[in-house]
């Protein structure tokens, strides 16, 4: 019976210490995302895709279609504000950009 319950308790131990870095990995994305700087839309890659932070300013562009914006797009997180497109940076959820996806 000591020797099932070491076992278990080595068992347990080692599922625990796997485990770990996938908790901290978790946390740490989280804290960080938290953290993002907004990302300005004079920033080059921000202008290379026409990101405005008030979707109706892309009005004029041919991609625009009333009613998107970045916090109904695919890339958008909405945790953190965060847009996969701009990795480093969160963004103005009432914003859009030219790679608008729908979420559908």
């Amino acid at each position: 019976m000591a020797t099932q319950s070491r076992r278990t308790f080595l068992r347990n131990g080692l599922l625990g210490v796997a485990a770990l870095p996938l908790g901290i990995g978790i946390l740490s994305r989280q804290a960080f995302a938290q953290n993002l700087p907004r990302l300005d839309p004079n920033d080059e890659q921000a202008q290379a895709l026409n990101y405005v932070e008030v979707a109706e300013q892309a009005s004029d562009h041919p991609a625009y279609e009333a009613g998107e914006t970045c916090s109904n797009c695919m890339f958008f997180e909405r945790r953190s504000e965060g847009c996969q497109l701009f990795p480093q940076n969160s963004v103005e959820p009432a914003g859009w950009c030219q790679s608008w996806v729908s979420m559908d």
